[in-house]
């Protein structure tokens, strides 16, 4: 237990140390996630830690990004991408595995080996670019597009690069591998012949999108009966690896298995609540993920043959340079987001450390030369940030003008978060989406969720005052905000953490009662809407009219009531203290009750005049 913790601390240590040290110098948490690596790499040896291992797990952390990314697709426009999956990201995965066997058969290997260096090698890494872009905006740029393009295609096409591998076996290395026996797994296609393979693999894809589609909804509906934020996260990770599992038992990868389960679930009113749940897991497993790739990068090695292993990386990186850069221009990739495409996928990937090991495994790849083709794949991999930075400090600044222009000419719609769907909420949100505005409204009750979906209204389930759900519902994006939760304490706590997170979003915030609007102005909101003053202002001037008075006399009294209120209030708030009751804070008080003496009298004779001149004209109108 005691080297457990110790091992785990050191982890936390050093990203807790060096990714906001990289975050200040503009060089991304990945890169700082990597250096992490290589700095406590020594101290990991001495200390016996198995970082392969640790590194293992630690790529179920790839898994769930996909699963995010696919909860982020409309299975609509998924379809819409099918000619750059197959052509773009089918092409590079191709060309570029041709490209690098030939060249691997000029320095006299024997094709069988060239052929599996190239399918090593031309795949690129998909935590390091998707958390890359995600975390520079760019997921949306038609760059960040097309590199989505070709890092799913790589995923697709490692299924058929695992059944290929054994099929390249050289008969020479039979002998090498005695000490990396297979491992003994379970499966569900071991015996079976290749037709019920293929039935049970694609029955498995099958049940991913049936439970997806059927079960989710249910499952989630009783779970959040408990209404306990933990029992949710725990049935959220339940399911990923529950796919991911399926995955693994039909030799598919666990990864593209997660992701066609995101995008099933991307109309799912549970879309924002998943994502807030499972976010934070994913976060911690990459940055694990990063720091074992700097840990096992082997110095020795590295000391020993650097020439050749930084000749080899450099010589990996122009050809997958060159070969994105011709498919974009191909496939319409123009200006920066071309350039963001051939610099940002540049690197070999995460499944290599997979299918070097398996080649290895399957006396595909000597053992010797698999180390080298390691350590290539793991400082591309740490060169990879310095290749986003490169692209934004040089290439984006470059086509920056041109794309600005284009960017003038977009009209885009304003981007709204509605918190809480009930009386407020809904009718707020009716009459945003009756005047053509596009909302996302997030409500914590299962039965007003039930209720709305009987109407028709989309509405997702999650706690609108959670930091992550906000930053998955788009508040860094977003231009209104509008508060309308049932609790006060609530109320008050998103507001605060919006107002100092995010800043740049407007507010508009219900308060419950009188003292809750002095709240939420103490905090820094100065639009509030109290949710019952508007309704007594109405009540009030109807009570008027049931008296004799005219509605135009009425309205009068009710605006004049009104001016004075709101002056009075404003006055009031600052006697007010947020850590005092009202009743003992003998300041608000004084200023309530010279209010009172002062001003009220003047508009007490006011609605009095108003009063007084209506009954006269009605007199004169009945004479």
């Amino acid at each position: 237990m005691t080297d457990l913790l110790l091992v785990t601390f050191i982890f936390l240590l050093a990203g807790v140390i060096s990714v906001p040290l990289a975050a200040r110098f503009s060089m991304g948490s990945v890169l700082g996630y990597l250096l992490a690596g290589i700095i406590i790499g020594p101290l990991l040896s001495a200390l016996n830690v198995d970082v392969k291992a640790v590194q293992h797990v630690a790529e179920f952390g790839v898994v769930m990004m996909l699963f995010l990314v696919g909860l982020e697709l409309d299975p609509k426009e998924l379809w819409q991408m099918k000619g750059r999956l197959i052509g773009l990201g089918g092409g590079q995965v191709l060309l570029t595995t041709l490209a690098i066997a030939g060249l691997a058969m000029y320095f006299e290997l024997a094709w069988p080996t060239a052929l599996a260096v190239g399918m090593v090698f031309a795949l690129s890494s998909t935590a390091i670019v998707l958390q890359t872009l995600s975390e520079k905006g760019l997921l949306k740029s038609d760059g960040g597009k097309a590199s989505f393009s070709v890092l799913l295609s790589q995923d697709i096409c490692v299924i058929p690069m695992l059944i290929l591998m054994p099929l390249l076996a050289l008969p020479q290395l039979g002998g090498q591998q005695a000490s990396a026996s297979q491992e003994s797994q379970l499966s569900l296609i071991a015996d079976l012949n290749d037709w019920q393979t293929a039935l049970v693999t694609i029955g498995a894809v099958l049940s991913v999108i049936i439970i997806g589609n059927f079960l989710t909804r249910p499952i989630f509906r009783f779970v959040a009966m408990a209404r306990l934020r933990e029992l949710f996260t725990t049935t959220a990770l339940m399911f990923v690896i529950g796919i991911s599992l399926l995955m693994s038992l039909v030799n598919l990868s666990p990864a593209l298995g997660t992701f066609i389960a995101g995008v099933v679930l991307a109309n799912s009113a549970f879309k924002h609540e998943l994502e807030a749940n499972i976010d934070p897991v994913k976060g911690l497993l990459l940055g694990l993920f990063f720091m074992t790739v700097g840990a096992s990068i082997d110095f020795a090695l590295l000391a020993d043959q650097y020439l050749v292993i930084l000749q080899l990386v450099g010589l990996l990186l122009a050809v997958k340079m060159l070969v994105l850069w011709l498919l974009g221009a191909v496939f319409g990739v123009k200006g920066s987001d071309r350039w963001l495409l051939a610099l940002g996928l540049a690197q070999a990937g995460e499944f290599a450390f997979v299918l070097l090991s398996f080649t290895v495994a399957n006396n595909v790849i000597p053992a010797d030369l698999a180390d080298t083709l390691l350590l290539v794949v793991a400082l591309s991999m740490l060169l990879s940030p310095g290749l986003f930075i490169v692209w934004e400090k040089i290439f984006a600044r470059l086509f920056y003008a041109k794309q600005q222009r284009a960017n003038d000419e977009i009209d885009s719609a304003a981007k709204i978060i509605v918190a809480g769907s009930g009386r407020m909420g809904g009718m707020v949100d009716l009459m945003l989406r009756t005047a053509g505005y596009e909302t996302t409204v997030v409500d914590y009750s299962i039965e007003r969720l039930q209720e709305l979906e009987s109407f028709k209204v989309r509405t997702y389930f999650g706690d609108a005052t959670q930091p992550s759900l906000l930053q998955a519902a788009g508040i860094d994006d977003a231009q209104l905000l509008i508060v309308a939760l049932d609790d006060a304490e609530q109320i008050s706590k998103l507001v605060r953490h919006v107002i100092k997170a995010h800043p740049h979003v407007h507010i508009v915030a219900r308060a419950v009662n009188r003292y809750h609007v002095y709240d939420l102005y103490a905090e820094g909101c100065h639009d509030i809407i109290s949710e019952v003053y508007d309704s007594s202002l109405r009540m009030g001037r109807t009570a008027y009219e049931a008296l004799g008075i005219s509605h135009d006399a009425a309205e009068q009294m009710k605006n004049a009531f009104q001016r004075d209120d709101r002056a009075a209030m404003h006055k009031a708030a600052s006697a007010y203290r947020t850590d005092v009751p009202a009743h003992q804070n003998n300041e608000y008080i004084d200023q309530v009750l010279k209010l009172f003496e002062t001003q009220h009298p003047k508009t007490k004779a006011e609605m009095h005049q108003i009063k007084m001149a209506d009954e006269a004209e009605r007199s004169n109108k009945y004479r």
